[in-house]
C-alpha cells in the first residue's frame, strides 16, 4: 500500500549544489540550491528565487560556479543556505572557505569544494525563476580522483538533501556497473 503526499518537491536525490558568484565589486558569494540538474549535455539549470543576491550578481556578470557539497562541508553547505547574501556581505568568510577565481569564467571557485561546474548565463527566466547555464568547464581537485585519474566518488563524498525529512545524506557505495548490469535481463535471440 502507498501512502499519498500531494504535490510535493520530494524527488531523490537532490544534490547540494553550491552556486557561485561574484558581485559588482568582485566580491564572492556562496548560495546553496538543491532544485538544480542537468538541462542538456552542457548546460545547468536551477530554480533560483529572484529575490537572492546571487541572481543579481549572476544577471550582471553573466557568470557562475556550481559546486557539489560534501560531507566535510556539510555546515558550511547549510549556512550559505540559510543566510541571505542580502543580510551577510560575506558568507564565504564566515564559513572559512577561500576562493580562486575561475580561469574559464568571471565566478569563485571555492577551494574547500573539490568539483565544479564554470558556467556562463544562458537566461534567467522571472516568471518561473529558472537559471539556465552553459556549462564551460568542469574542474576536480586531485584529491578526489583515483588512480586512473577519474572522480572516485567514495573520496569525493558528496552530499544530497532529503526534502520530506530536511537531512543531508553522503553518496558514495557503488551498487552497479551502468550501461552493463541491465544486459544480463537481455533475453538472448
Amino acid at each position: 500500500m502507498r501512502k499519498n503526499f500531494g504535490p510535493k518537491p520530494y524527488m531523490y536525490p537532490l544534490p547540494v549544489l553550491i552556486i557561485g558568484s561574484y558581485d559588482g565589486e568582485g566580491n564572492a558569494n556562496a548560495m546553496t540550491a538543491a532544485w538544480g540538474g542537468l538541462a542538456d549535455s552542457n548546460k545547468v539549470v536551477i530554480c533560483v528565487d529572484a529575490s537572492h543576491k546571487t541572481i543579481k550578481n549572476i544577471t550582471e556578470t553573466g557568470a557562475f560556479t556550481v559546486s557539489f557539497a560534501n560531507k566535510d562541508n556539510v555546515k558550511q553547505a547549510d549556512y550559505v543556505g540559510i543566510i541571505s547574501g542580502n543580510e551577510e556581505s560575506d558568507k564565504v568568510a564566515t564559513v572559512g572557505w577561500h576562493t580562486t577565481h575561475s580561469e574559464f569564467v568571471n565566478a569563485p571557485l571555492f577551494d574547500e569544494l573539490p568539483v565544479a561546474m564554470e558556467c556562463e548565463l544562458i537566461s534567467y527566466d522571472y516568471e518561473f525563476e529558472l537559471m539556465f547555464g552553459e556549462i564551460m568547464n568542469v574542474c576536480v581537485d586531485e584529491c578526489v580522483l583515483d588512480s586512473d585519474g577519474k572522480l572516485d566518488v567514495g573520496m569525493f563524498a558528496p552530499i544530497v538533501y532529503d526534502s520530506m525529512n530536511h537531512g543531508y545524506y553522503t553518496l558514495g557505495e557503488k551498487v552497479g556497473r551502468a550501461f552493463k548490469d541491465g544486459l544480463d535481463l537481455k533475453k538472448e535471440e
